[in-house]
């Protein structure tokens, strides 16, 4: 079969309607027990003998479908889904390394990951190294004997800083390290890190996939050994399962997630561009920008530039005197669903990090991130633009 487009693939990945009595939506299968025909049955499904399912923790028809989705959705050898984006993070974070490793990554990125990584370091012998992101060769030197993981996430939150994941992918496998992307900001229809050389992708399902600010998910795919060995082991040890509505619901949501993307690159675009013009704006940070310095990487490894901007007002309170002057927008800390929302990074997400952290990272208090939805770009533009008069 010749490749489809990514907006076929969105519409019918995972099915198998000859698996539901031919249903074309995968049903919700609402079950956390299995029967099984006989023992020797029960025996061989228990031991992975045999395909099948006994206990909803470790899978279900549901999950399964959306696991399958995302696998061809992200050219993956293999996935798993979680009941968050966190749950995915830990799970793989804590397959591939334990006390004693040593982890490789980016010093701006999503605050809960870097909260996450300290908190392995201080309690668990875990070493961490951050790195500048945007240099495949700050995790070269960073690397140690030790070193079993370089993580990745680009476009990076909230700055929006762009990693070659070819180019660190190719470090990666000369040192033996894995490299793991969290592809939430440019989802599968803008990037897909394993064709550049990644072993692994996690995605907060929250976000774009679900696309509608109403569930919360996390997906890991790659490798199928590693993948498989956190469906052993972290899936299963600490619980963090996905329930089959919310799978359900996130296989809806990539239905449309294709034209959802479209709309959310086009409105992002131009919201970039008029704010990139307005005298009140000190900085944007869109990698669709030319002025953006990791544009020429990101027009090499992207198919569009995704629908996230961050921009600097200045200080913490301009921040603030202009989402409370918004309308249409939303002050809210989530990201990727249909309606633009938008959060002051200081203030909200990464209040976690002390001042010198965010200085580290390139969060300046004046930051705001938005998540620019799909309603018409003028109606957008002009909600912005009037907040902007109170700043």
């Amino acid at each position: 079969m010749s490749k489809r487009s990514i907006f076929t693939n969105s519409v019918h990945a995972g099915e198998r309607p000859a698996d539901h009595f031919g249903a074309v939506s995968t049903p919700v299968y609402n079950a956390s027990v299995f029967a099984f025909e006989n023992a020797d049955e029960g025996a061989a499904v228990h031991n992975h003998l045999k395909h099948g399912y006994y206990y909803g923790r470790l899978g279900n028809p549901t999950q399964e479908a959306l696991e399958r989705a995302i696998a061809e959705l992200e050219s993956a050898e293999s996935a798993l889904t979680f009941a968050s984006g966190m749950a995915a993070i830990s799970a793989v974070i804590l397959t591939v390394a334990g006390k004693g490793d040593h982890i490789v990554a980016l010093e701006s990125m999503y605050s809960t990951t870097t909260s996450l990584l300290k908190h392995l370091s201080e309690r668990f012998g875990v070493e961490v190294s951050f790195v500048d992101g945007t240099d495949p060769d700050a995790y070269a030197e960073a690397a140690r004997d030790n070193t079993t993981l370089f993580w990745i996430e680009s476009p990076s939150n909230p700055r929006l800083n762009v990693t070659d994941i070819a180019r660190l992918s190719e470090i990666a496998k000369e040192k033996g390290v894995l490299t793991i992307a969290d592809n939430t900001f440019a989802t599968p229809f803008n990037q897909n890190p394993i064709e550049l050389g990644a072993d692994l992708v996690v995605h907060s399902a929250t976000k774009y996939l679900g696309g509608h600010s109403d569930l919360t998910a996390g997906i890991l795919a790659g490798r199928a050994d590693i993948v498989e060995e956190a469906r052993m082991k972290a899936a299963r040890y600490f619980g963090g399962n996905i329930a089959p509505q919310v799978a359900w619901l996130v296989l809806r949501g990539i239905k449309t997630l294709a034209v959802r993307m479209r709309q959310h690159n086009e409105n992002a675009y131009a919201i970039a561009n008029m704010l990139s013009s307005h005298p009140k704006v000190i900085e944007v940070f869109y990698p669709g920008l030319e002025s953006h310095p990791g544009h020429s990487v990101a027009a090499r490894q992207m198919r569009g530039f995704g629908g996230m901007v961050a921009f600097d007002l200045g200080g913490i309170e301009e921040g603030k005197r202009f989402i409370n002057a918004l309308e249409l927008v939303s002050i809210a800390t989530s990201l990727g669903g249909v309606e633009s929302i938008i959060q002051h990074s200081a203030s909200m997400t990464h209040s976690t990090l002390s001042p010198d952290e965010r200085r580290k990272a390139g969060i300046a208090d004046g930051m705001m991130r938005f998540s620019v939805g799909i309603e018409d770009k003028d109606d957008i533009q002009d909600d912005l633009r009037k907040a902007l008069e109170a700043v």
